[in-house]
């Protein structure tokens, strides 16, 4: 069995954006897809496009520079909001 870093896809309110995958992107996708199906036991892959949003999930969750950044903004913006209210 592959060890991916992705494992079940969720539902979830989407959004919509359209987005341009470049080929190669998207045939790396589709074979991904294949392979989650393989290792999930099931007999047909999930719409590639249907991986994009939890690989992107995964990525941001391990990307500790991001996480960090992440964490100072939220700490700057409540003190920006008091200063613009009392001011």
């Amino acid at each position: 069995m592959t060890k991916l870093k992705l494992e079940t896809i969720e539902d979830d309110k989407p959004v919509n954006r359209m987005v341009k995958f470049p080929g190669a992107v998207y045939r790396d996708l589709t074979a991904y897809a294949e392979v989650l199906a393989r290792d999930g036991g099931n007999a047909t892959a999930p719409d590639p496009i249907k991986l994009v949003v939890p690989m992107l999930q995964r990525f941001m969750a391990t990307d500790k520079a991001f996480r960090k950044a992440r964490a100072q903004f939220r700490e700057v913006q409540p003190q920006e909001l008091q200063r613009s209210r009392s001011g």
